[in-house]
């Protein structure tokens, strides 16, 4: 748990002149103010946001061609979605477009090929006037979905600005999605055009991909064309005649060209701040994937808030994020296009040949900001990798983590061995918002295991159970008045009751995010703590399993794990703690017993789990993320139907009918402690925790 004491990892630079420096001037002569710390930067921001977010609107410089009557209404509340910006018309495409020079704007590497396509930011106009025409040609207009089961590829974005331009709805699907995954999310929206390639590399392995493309389009019976990418093969390679309405890009590309060859010249359509840009997916883990529709406004001004008062950026940077086009970190990272800033986009995996890959990518390409999930962090320190020894890192300013919390062992590792003087920013929101509720900020520092601050205009706090604010301890991260990035709505659900059902179920007119966390009374920094939706409270202790995840993982014989709760008939609750051991290491009762003496150690003796398992394999998302729902609800019964969106579906037999887990749920009088599981074939091996949790010192301290 964060404490007041935490650990300062790294300083601001005093004489360093930031973007955010620059605003809180402005906002400061505007105003007749005289703000100097960022928390009382932010405590503006949120009590005056309908001035905060003009004030946005004109320091980045939004391209527009109508300007707006009035920001928002404030007296409108968060639950009721508010309309921003209302009169203003602009177009999403055109703001990431308004460079055109020699300035490079996409770098894409892929794995396995030493060659870096370079397309320039004139050269990046030029193209996405010529699929915007061939898309046009075939009557796409706004409002109609283009879609894209494509990997992170120059195409991918070349064709979703084409789609925004016109006004169309992009949406996005990696190729690890499976052909389930990807119509449960796709058959939703029903979309007319659909990007695709022949093949991908990932892993050192070429995988076809047109069979699985084939079974997509044949489930999706709207689709007008099919454009494929001749990504890894050549076209006389490739045979698209058993898909129908199918072209390569070179002949869809041709069909936009007037009769003279030419192409007509790009034109952005002008449209409302409100109007839809992307269609984003819950992950579906649990049912069918929500569809989340984020305006092409809200998008834009929030990253720009981001990328430049949050991130410092500016058009020498160049910028990375691994990802893939399924993670809303890859919508997030193209709107660094609106800053001029180089993009690099990397295809394959980030440890083959060897863990250097981006490491090398930085070097090459002079990267200064670089954006990973927090389980390659770990993983490279697993491996011993030390870039800081093999590696210049000349430009690199900036390390950026998501999509789970970071260790405080990250925090550790960064510093040590790949840079002393680089801003480690955690940072936290998802794809409700398309961007985060809290992350980097140049101005203020570096705690080990905190997210450095709430960001700008984003109302954010810590409740209790009850609804009360709470500081130093856990509670629900809630969101109290209205932000510019919201989504519009879902599809598909006209009377907003999925809406409300998911943000505003919990407290009446508050955004409940679903995650566990607490704000330092101090820093104001943030420790994430998990899904609230799989908070664990034995004996009515609230914490979340990342408490767990930043000891038990640090331990060398220990690869990963899930932390799950577990109720009975009498909503009693215990703590199941599951184990997935390094190669090489042996889960025994030495192992349970050093876990047990960690954890008691490091948090409390209620803390402690009920059960330590083994288990051969943990759930993930395809986007990286680990899993604790649907394995709560299979321990406690249910079936998990929806597995398109995992990476490793599967895994999720392993936590099914585990009978040392079953006669929990039947409350018995007195019940001692279960005996020890027999190891079962494909199932974990069990070992009780030596105090079950109705017999743990409640006089012990808390964390």
């Amino acid at each position: 748990m964060t404490a007041e004491g935490s650990k300062v990892m790294w300083h601001p630079d005093p004489n360093r002149k930031t973007k955010m420096d620059e605003f809180r001037g402005i906002i400061n002569s505007s105003y007749n103010l005289k703000i100097e710390s960022y928390d009382d930067l932010w405590q503006w921001s949120v009590d005056h946001y309908p001035e905060f977010w003009g004030e946005c609107w004109k320091f980045f410089d939004i391209v527009h061609s109508q300007m707006y009557s009035r920001v928002v209404d404030p007296s409108k509340g968060i639950d009721e979605v508010p309309v921003w910006f209302e009169g203003s018309r602009l177009n999403f495409a055109e703001n990431l477009l308004r460079y055109r020079d020699d300035r490079v704007a996409l770098f894409a590497a892929v794995e396995g090929n030493k060659e870096i396509e370079r397309i320039t930011y004139a050269e990046l106009h030029r193209v996405v006037g010529q699929f915007a025409a061939a898309l046009k040609k075939m009557g796409v207009k706004a409002g109609d979905r283009v879609v894209g089961y494509i990997p992170n590829c120059a195409v991918a974005i070349e064709a979703m600005l084409a789609a925004a331009s016109i006004g169309a709805v992009w949406s996005s699907t990696s190729p690890d999605f499976g052909v389930t995954g990807v119509l449960d999310r796709f058959k939703q929206i029903k979309p007319k055009v659909i990007f695709s390639v022949d093949a991908v590399v990932y892993n050192g392995k070429t995988h076809d991909h047109l069979a699985k493309l084939k079974q997509v389009v044949e489930g999706l019976p709207e689709l007008e064309k099919v454009v494929v990418i001749p990504y890894v093969r050549a076209p006389a390679e490739l045979d698209l005649s058993d898909i129908p309405n199918s072209a390569f890009t070179s002949e869809f590309l041709k069909s936009g060209q007037e009769m003279d060859g030419s192409y007509p010249l790009l034109e952005f359509e002008q449209l409302p701040f409100n109007h839809p840009l992307f269609i984003m997916y819950s992950s579906g883990t649990t049912g069918a994937p929500k569809c989340m529709v984020h305006s092409s406004g809200g998008t834009l001004i929030q990253h720009l808030k981001e990328h430049i008062l949050h991130g410092n950026m500016r058009r020498e940077d160049n910028i990375i994020y691994y990802s893939t086009t399924g993670w809303m970190m890859w919508n997030w990272l193209v709107s660094g296009l609106a800053v001029g800033s180089g993009i690099v986009l990397y295809d394959g995996s980030p440890l083959v040949p060897g863990p250097n890959v981006l490491w090398d990518l930085i070097d090459m390409l002079d990267i200064s900001i670089l954006g990973t999930g927090a389980k390659w962090l770990s993983v490279l320190e697993d491996l011993g990798v030390h870039p800081r020894k093999t590696h210049r890192l000349e430009k690199l300013h900036t390390i950026l983590s998501t999509g789970s919390p970071l260790t405080p062992a990250s925090y550790d590792y960064v510093y040590s061995c790949v840079k002393d003087d680089i801003l480690l920013g955690s940072i936290t929101g998802g794809t409700d918002l398309i961007s985060c509720f809290a992350g980097q900020n140049w101005t203020v520092p570096v705690y080990r295991g905190e997210i450095q601050a709430r960001n700008l205009g984003m109302a954010i706090e810590s409740w209790s159970e009850e609804g009360k604010l709470v500081y130093g301890e856990s509670g629900e991260l809630v969101c109290t008045k209205p932000f510019p990035c919201m989504p519009t709505h879902f599809w598909n659900d006209a009377d907003g009751f999925k809406y409300k059902k998911a943000y505003f179920a919990k407290f009446s007119g508050v955004w409940a995010h679903g995650d566990f966390c607490t704000i330092n009374p101090k820093t104001k920094g943030i420790y994430m703590q998990g899904r609230s939706d799989g908070t664990l409270n034995p004996n009515g202790v609230r914490f979340g399993s990342s408490d767990i995840y930043n000891i038990v993982e640090h331990l060398k014989e220990i690869q990963d794990s899930l932390c799950v709760p577990q109720r009975n008939a009498l909503n009693e609750e215990r703590v199941i703690l599951f184990l997935k051991m390094a190669p090489g290491m042996t889960f025994d009762p030495q192992l349970v017993k050093r876990v047990k003496v960690e954890i008691r150690s490091e948090l409390s003796a209620r803390h402690v789990p009920a059960l330590i398992l083994e288990t051969k394999d943990i759930p993930y998302t395809i986007s990286g993320k680990k899993v604790e729902v649907a394995v709560k609800r299979i321990i406690a019964g249910q079936k998990i139907v929806q597995r398109g969106a995992f990476s490793n579906p599967d895994s999720l037999d392993l936590y099914q009918d585990i009978p040392e887990l079953q006669g929990y749920a039947k409350p018995v009088k007195n019940p001692g402690p279960p005996m020890c599981g027999e190891i079962k074939a494909k199932k974990s091996m069990v070992l009780q925790s030596s105090t079950s949790t109705s017999s743990i010192d409640s006089t012990s301290p808390e964390n």
